[in-house]
């Protein structure tokens, strides 16, 4: 079984690389691909580690885009690191610049925040903020602080900087990548029929079927419109991890939609 969409605590997962490819382990998760935020540092940590169950690490990247205003991800999976390392130290800035805006929003609204992590190589994120506000006790949870504060439409929010699909696919496909869209369901800017177009023209090469949002209707038109457009079927379960003190809390578990290693062979096949 495969697993193509997971996060570290390099960017807003909350296992470290080792972590995750225990838990995956035990999962029985045969092929695990690290698609950190806009960034590729949890690779090594992810390869080292999966040394001793023999599963097979697939490096990706899911990049941040910005499409008719709102935020669009593009999974990028099997890219040359050395092409793409530079590229995205730009992306890292500008998440940490984006940080530092809502941090000042929140102080401006009386919520004043420290935010450590604005050092170092950490994809900084909506939910590194969320955080600092539960330990500061302006919100019990990360669920209010999203819809009180960081949401989308909230009074802290602030759009990434603007980087295009055009511009996140062409990375991509230039580091010699494969671009997939990711859960294309959630995207709020616009039906996934009248996106899909667009992606097309820039040279998006599959998308994300399989996805714990994606009910069984969502998933049959996904495998169409892949069907119709000769896309690559790519899934998983966005896995963020969860808090190991309170296990009852996790909402999806790794390996739970059993996605065959067709999959990966498929993906293979396009990154050969």
């Amino acid at each position: 079984m495969i697993e193509l969409h997971t996060h570290t605590t390099y960017s807003d997962g909350i296992l470290t690389p080792q972590q995750l490819v225990d838990r995956a382990a035990n999962a029985g998760v045969q092929a695990l691909a690290i698609t950190d935020h806009d960034t590729l540092h949890g690779w090594d940590e992810a390869i080292a580690a999966a040394k001793q169950y023999k599963m097979e690490i697939v490096p990706g990247v899911e990049l941040s885009t910005v499409h008719n205003g709102r935020s669009l991800h593009i999974l990028g999976y099997y890219p040359q690191r050395a092409w793409l390392e530079a590229p995205l130290q730009e992306r890292l800035a500008g998440r940490k610049r984006r940080a530092r805006q809502m941090v000042e929003n929140l102080s401006q609204m009386g919520y004043p925040l420290e935010l450590d992590q604005l050092d170092g190589n950490l994809a900084l994120g909506r939910p590194h903020i969320a955080n600092a506000m539960i330990r500061a006790g302006y919100v019990s949870s990360s669920q209010e602080a999203f819809e009180r504060f960081l949401g989308e439409d909230q009074p802290a929010y602030v759009h990434y900087e603007k980087f295009s699909i055009q511009e996140g696919i062409s990375l991509i496909r230039n580091c010699g990548g494969i671009p997939v869209w990711a859960h294309p369901y959630l995207f709020r800017g616009g039906k996934v029929e009248d996106v899909l177009p667009e992606l097309l023209a820039a040279g998006l090469m599959g998308l994300e079927v399989y996805h714990p949002h994606h009910g069984n209707n969502k998933v049959n038109r996904l495998k169409q419109l892949c069907q119709e457009h000769n896309l690559l079927m790519t899934g998983g379960t966005d896995y963020h991890g969860y808090d190991l003190e309170h296990p009852e809390n996790e909402r999806w578990q790794l390996n739970q939609l059993k996605l065959p290693l067709s999959l990966l062979e498929s993906l293979q096949q396009l990154a050969r």
